[in-house]
């Protein structure tokens, strides 16, 4: 049959085939090009919502300044020696001697697992010191709470004050240890 069409109708069979093909890569692509385009779109929007939440380098370190460190509890002796340790250097640092302190009973804490470990601390101080000491404590990454806060002043020396305060830390449970 082909044998019986002339060239211009070879002509006109080879330019319709070419353009067949063409309008169907012509519809392929433009499908692609929508999903390529919702992509795009959709992409931009998720980066927009980052942008929000992006904080500049010194706004995210005012941030993680407020933030409490906390390490995990570990066993008892370990936790107590850390603990102990981390609270005997901010008394150093704020400037405050203090008697030995004292290792008080632990209690079962509400969390499975774990005690409460308490630490006692006896000092004769400025009433600053102790302004600047509770300042810093949130920078312990082992302390939970403080458990007592007494603050005694003399009246003879009113800037002078005995100071009791008693803190304390989770330590993991040998009974119930994992």
């Amino acid at each position: 049959m082909i044998e019986k069409l002339s060239e211009k109708d070879i002509r006109a069979l080879r330019i319709g085939g070419v353009c067949a093909i063409a309008i169907l890569v012509f519809v392929v692509a433009s499908m692609f090009y929508d999903r390529w385009s919702q992509a795009r779109a959709s992409l931009a929007k998720e980066k927009a919502k980052l942008d929000l939440i992006d904080v500049d380098k010194a706004k995210q370190a005012g941030l993680m300044s407020i933030v409490p460190v906390f390490e995990m509890p570990q066993e008892e002796e370990t936790q107590k020696f850390l603990f102990r340790n981390k609270f005997n250097e901010q008394l150093k640092k704020a400037g405050i001697n203090s008697e030995p302190l004292q290792v008080l009973p632990g209690s079962k804490s509400k969390l499975a697992g774990y005690k409460s470990l308490r630490l006692k601390c006896k000092a004769k101080c400025s009433l600053t010191k102790v302004l600047d000491l509770l300042a810093d404590l949130n920078k312990n990454p082992y302390l939970v709470g403080i458990e007592e806060l007494r603050i005694k002043t003399d009246p003879k020396k009113p800037r002078d004050v005995e100071l009791e305060l008693t803190v304390s830390t989770f330590v993991l449970s040998k009974a119930d240890k994992i």
